[in-house]
């Protein structure tokens, strides 16, 4: 049996003070308050600008021995330069801090943009240059839901995202790695519809059968309207 790991696509959110955090609670407290309640976070914040090594050190340190980061790609790498020539992009990526998690990393999410159709030999390229930690690859252009992807990211052991996103991109399902990446985006309204209890038994059965070959990550990325964290505690519920 795997390992299942539920959490939430960041954790910095006004609107969850007082809902999910208790009211009062210090924003420096909120990541310690979360890793008592899930054992994974996504880190969001690196996809937008690099973060620094310290941040990485610091928030290791105030989280559980048992606690997984897994760390969302610098979209320099992906949305700037569309995979194209990002060498020393990816290493200073990695070099910000990333890798000093150590035990605490979990996988890294590259997001590709809807905007980059299918480009076999680009994305060759890019997982070529690919460090070896666990790495998962959400589509959002049609054209890439393809017999050829899954074929490429089996051989190279790189997880190909589920992503559930109110049906705007594709949602493929194929395992292609020795783990399972799930990010629920929302089934009704993208980052904002509150999961059902059908749906959350719908996704407590499906990872449930994924975990019985392989690691199983699941994130909540429904967070605008307060329902990521709740979603994700029932889910765990259900499996636990």
């Amino acid at each position: 049996m795997g390992k299942i790991r539920i959490g939430t696509s960041g954790w910095h959110y006004p609107q969850w003070r007082g809902d999910f955090y208790p009211r009062g609670l210090q924003q420096r407290l909120e990541l310690q308050f979360l890793s008592r309640r899930f054992d994974t976070v996504e880190v969001n914040g690196s996809f937008y600008g690099l973060r620094k090594p310290t941040d990485y050190t610091s928030w290791s340190a105030r989280t559980p021995d048992d606690f997984v980061f897994a760390v969302k790609g610098h979209r320099e790498v992906t949305h700037h330069k569309r995979l194209r020539d990002v060498g020393d992009d990816l290493r200073e990526f990695y070099d910000s801090g990333v890798l000093d998690l150590g035990p605490k990393l979990g996988p890294v999410l590259w997001q590709l943009p809807p905007t980059l159709p299918w480009l076999p030999e680009r994305l060759a390229a890019f997982l070529d240059q690919l460090p070896p930690v666990r790495h998962a690859l959400e589509i959002r252009h049609p054209t890439w839901d393809n017999p050829e992807l899954v074929e490429m990211l089996t051989e190279h052991g790189v997880a190909l995202c589920a992503a559930e996103s109110a049906g705007r991109f594709p949602e493929p399902v194929e395992p292609t790695a020795d783990f399972a990446y799930v990010r629920l985006h929302g089934d009704r309204e993208l980052y904002k519809s509150a999961y059902s209890d059908e749906a959350l038994d719908k996704w407590a059965s499906r990872v449930r059968e994924w975990a019985k070959s392989r690691d199983v990550y699941v994130y909540f990325d429904n967070t605008m309207d307060n329902a990521a964290p709740h979603d994700a505690l029932a889910l765990a519920q259900r499996l636990s």
